[in-house]
């Protein structure tokens, strides 16, 4: 396993470039599935997640090419089964969105427990509903996995009890290739979601609706493939603007789509940070003497829970008392300790809820990443503290930043990978 070694208390300057999104290309390589023709998809993060969808899609008997760096092409007219190999899908959590293109065009297909980051509870009861209401019939094998059979999945009407992204994203491409119509209620509302359903119209699809609570797809007996660029991450463009602001640092975050943010930048600018936004950059002007903040995570358009863990590193550089709600995941909060032998001082109220006692000053330190988002958080803690620290077991970030330790030497980060 590799390590990042980090020299922190270092002012950063320059451009920082946004990377395609993660949360976006996994699921347009799960569309492929839909189709036997050739799609082409740019744009797209060259990060660990990534590689093992396209293993998964290559031993599923997909051809795969990689055309230029992020640009790849994927067939899979030679995809015979829907089963997915268990030892990629338990290390992936993104997995779970090959079960509806798989369904729905082979009839079958076999649904382990998905792995990926370990943030809480996220149970797979969701989709085997969401199916169940399209037609198919789900036999569970003790110990391993799901068996899921369908002819040919037929239009239903699946109620979210809960706001689920990945649950919207599933059934959205499973009902694609369904006979009649289906109507996903309680949908998630994220970009990400616009993006994937624009693309399938443009070949073939007839989706409404998508970007507001209620999608309504009609299903067509084929689509076809083709030309699909992944929007800027927005995610990473708000943890690069956090960086920012936590080593109070002067940088331009470019080829990013500010829009997509507009909750988190208001409630930065309300601590005292301020921005030039432009059209595609976000060029952070002032990023010190920033007031505390009281925040609780929520579905989009809210404050994200992907930011969440670099906003509690954040708050420890803040004046004043701060409040952080954690409401989607109970484990996101549980990295704080890390923070608190850094030299922070934040009380765990309870598995969803943190105070923080801002500004402290904080320490190197000997960490560990324990997912991505935490990750890239406890890095930047690592940036903005006195000394040296080393943050070992590096995967999980690597998992969600493409080459992130080389572009933020770019930008002045005394950091290196050993």
């Amino acid at each position: 396993m590799a390590d990042f070694i980090i020299e922190g208390g270092y002012k950063l300057a320059g451009e920082l470039p946004v990377a395609g999104a993660k949360n976006l290309a996994l699921k347009a390589i799960a569309a492929a599935l839909l189709s036997p023709e050739t799609m082409k998809l740019a744009n797209m993060p060259e990060i660990e997640d990534v590689k093992r969808q396209l293993e998964i899609l290559t031993r599923l008997g997909a051809t795969i090419s990689r055309q230029d760096k992020g640009v790849y092409e994927i067939n899979t007219k030679a995809v015979q089964s829907g089963s997915m190999p268990r030892e990629l899908v338990n290390k992936l959590r993104a997995s779970t969105v090959l079960t509806g293109p798989l369904l729905a065009r082979f009839g079958e297909v076999e649904l382990s427990h998905p792995g990926g980051c370990k943030i809480g509870r996220r149970p797979i009861d969701l989709f085997l509903r969401g199916f169940q209401a399209l037609g198919a019939q789900v036999k569970e094998v003790p110990g391993k996995a799901y068996q899921l059979h369908a002819k040919r999945l037929r239009g239903g009407r699946i109620i979210f009890p809960k706001v689920s992204v990945t649950g919207t994203e599933t059934m959205m491409l499973a009902a694609v290739l369904a006979n009649g119509k289906t109507e996903l209620i309680n949908a998630a509302l994220e970009p990400e979601i616009i993006e994937l359903a624009n693309y399938l119209n443009a070949n073939g699809a007839q989706i409404e609706g998508a970007g507001t609570t209620v999608i309504t797809i009609e299903g067509v007996k084929e689509i076809g493939a083709g030309n699909f660029t992944m929007m800027p991450d927005r995610i990473e463009t708000g943890t690069f603007i956090m960086l920012a602001l936590a080593t109070s640092s002067s940088l331009t975050i470019s080829q990013c789509e500010p829009k997509h943010l507009a909750v988190p930048l208001a409630v930065w600018q309300d601590m005292g940070a301020e921005f030039k936004i432009n059209e595609t950059s976000i060029i952070v002007t002032k990023a010190s003497g920033l007031r505390s903040a009281d925040i609780k995570t929520h579905e989009y358009p809210g404050f994200v829970t992907d930011l969440q863990s670099s906003m509690t590193v954040l708050l420890t550089q803040a004046t004043g008392h701060s409040l952080v709600h954690e409401t989607i995941f109970e484990g996101r909060l549980f990295f704080t300790d890390v923070l608190n032998q850094m030299g922070a001082e934040i009380t765990l109220c309870d598995p969803h809820r943190v105070i923080i006692q801002g500004p402290t000053p904080l320490e190197g330190r000997t960490i560990e990443a324990p997912d991505a988002r935490a990750g890239l958080a406890l890095l930047t803690a690592a940036l903005a503290a006195k000394g040296k620290s080393t943050i070992k077991n590096i995967y999980p970030i690597d998992r969600g930043y493409e080459c992130l330790e080389q572009r933020l030497v770019g930008i002045g980060a005394r950091i290196q990978r050993v």
